[in-house]
């Protein structure tokens, strides 16, 4: 992996459509989370942290399923 193509860490600040662009298979964790609406227009503007908090989702557990993708 050359440093162009390093992938950032996933925080609650990320837009959904970041996180899935850096981390495809974070959409499997998503739905598990109840966040179905991944491919949504919302999902391009909607930080990690807003979405937690619109499908009454702990940020903190769903960020710790989040960071261990592979």
């Amino acid at each position: 992996m050359t440093p162009q193509e390093t992938k950032m860490a996933i925080e609650a600040g990320m837009t959904i459509a970041e996180i899935l662009k850096q981390y495809p298979a974070a959409a499997k964790v998503l739905q598990q989370f109840g966040m179905h609406c991944i491919g949504c227009a919302v999902a391009a503007g909607e930080t990690l942290e807003g979405a937690a908090r619109a499908h009454e989702v702990k940020l903190d557990e769903l960020l710790k399923a989040l960071q261990n993708l592979d």
